[in-house]
């Protein structure tokens, strides 16, 4: 048994969805332990693209059970219509391959109304969300007046909740933002919907996991966002609001950190960001725009075009810490061929001094200067390879200095969107 945690070394949108799927043949439980729908993982398998967003992209694989962990915030439309696509295509024919934790909150329509009126109103310091509610949920997480999944199966407890809770966000949402009231007894009502076509896939998941641990199973932990986005360690406040690092398996899933043995750091081959905030190897000029349409780098949740950059070997060295990578994966390696000349930041000019750290106030890594070493690119298409001694030399030069800069093995490689575009280095679930 080897439970292995997978995050996102960078601001998200590492392609953590394709390497989860493809490392899901070799686990028998995949969980999710935190964020919500704001997160989209797009695989590609034969040709087929799926695009997920609160599932687990394990599901693909027949023989995986997926979970939902008590950490996560659920948006109950939003699970359902998920869940319908992946019926309609016949692979989600057993409601037992997912498993639901009753203890996850429910993102509920006034939470998206404050999510769109807060970031409308806000202007010119708007955070960049998604607009799908996942912050107001958190809130109401954390302020311990928010209703969970189990509630939807206990008509009672719900409705004076939703009555409840209705009173003060209808104040907030009319008086302050000018916004539309939510009407809680029509909010009832399709809540009480929701909990009937739910209740097949609600579970207490923490014993669902504990009893895949005791029989010896492979289990994968999948991580959303990324490191950068985390709400303590990411650059704040232009962050999600949960925990993204490895550590937050050990809360969001209900597993005690004594019984994780590998974590997997996943990033691209260069860097991207979505939304506000600063970035310090972003290429605002033509060449990032050309990595934009190389890459195909639009979000999978939003659609909105990714800001682009050259690979930050501080950010990677301090997502390492952070998490404690074990080993990293580096995705679409292949949208770097073709290009005479690579770069990757080593370190940082702040204030006029060099940093090989990542800095720790937001106004400190606004105002760094990355200092770039370069290296040569390779015209080969490497896209068909899938021995690592059959990538081209300065690919692979590429890859080991990453190696060394981050202080962390790369062990896979992706070569390309689809599932079997993939170069492993080293057995994933190899027993520690």
């Amino acid at each position: 048994m080897t439970t292995l945690v997978a995050v996102g070394a960078q601001w998200g949108d590492e392609g953590k969805g394709k390497i989860v799927d493809w490392l899901a043949p070799m686990a028998q439980l995949v969980v999710r332990f935190h964020g919500g729908n704001n997160a989209g993982h797009t695989l590609v398998v034969d040709g087929e693209q799926t695009v997920l967003h609160i599932v687990p992209a394990g599901i693909l694989d027949p023989s995986t059970v997926n979970v939902i962990g008590p950490g996560v915030v659920v948006d109950p439309a939003a699970l359902l219509q998920e869940i319908e696509e992946l019926k309609q295509r016949g692979i989600l024919r057993d409601p037992s391959r997912l498993r639901l934790s009753g203890r996850a909150h429910l993102i509920l329509p006034w939470h998206t109304a404050l999510d769109k009126a807060r970031e409308e109103n806000a202007k010119g310091r708007a955070i960049g969300t998604t607009g799908r509610g996942i912050g107001p949920t958190y809130e109401d997480k954390v302020a311990r007046r928010g209703i969970r999944v189990a509630d939807l199966l206990n008509s009672e407890v719900l409705e004076a909740a939703i009555h409840r809770i209705a009173e003060q966000k209808n104040f907030e949402l009319v008086n302050y933002y000018d916004w539309q009231a939510i009407d809680p007894g029509s909010l009832y009502q399709q809540a009480l919907e929701w909990g009937r076509q739910l209740e097949p896939y609600v579970d207490h998941t923490e014993r669902v996991l504990e009893a895949a641990l005791r029989e010896d199973k492979n289990v994968l932990f999948e991580g959303a966002q990324g490191t950068f986005l985390d709400i303590d360690h990411g650059t704040y406040p232009y962050v999600t609001s949960s925990n993204c690092v490895a550590g937050a398996v050990c809360a969001g899933a209900g597993i005690g950190p004594t019984r994780i043995d590998r974590v997997l750091g996943i990033t691209k081959a260069y860097t991207t960001r979505v939304g506000g905030g600063p970035f310090p190897t972003e290429e605002t000029g033509a060449f990032g725009e050309k990595l934009r349409e190389l890459g195909a780098e639009f979000g999978a949740t939003t659609g909105r075009p990714r800001r682009c950059g050259w690979l930050d070997a501080v950010m990677l060295r301090e997502a390492a810490t952070v998490n404690g990578f074990t080993q990293l994966a580096i995705n679409k390696l292949d949208v770097l061929s073709g290009l005479p000349e690579l770069r990757i930041a080593t370190a940082y000019k702040v204030n006029g001094k060099l940093t090989h750290d990542f800095p720790m106030t937001l106004k400190e890594i606004e105002s760094a200067e990355p200092v770039y070493e370069s290296h040569p690119g390779w015209s080969e298409d490497i896209s068909g390879v899938r021995r690592y001694d059959d990538l081209p030399a300065n690919a692979r030069s590429y890859i080991e200095r990453v190696e060394v800069l981050a202080g962390v093995p790369v062990e896979l490689l992706s070569i390309g969107p689809g599932r079997d575009a993939t170069i492993s280095r080293n057995e994933p679930f190899r027993p520690v």
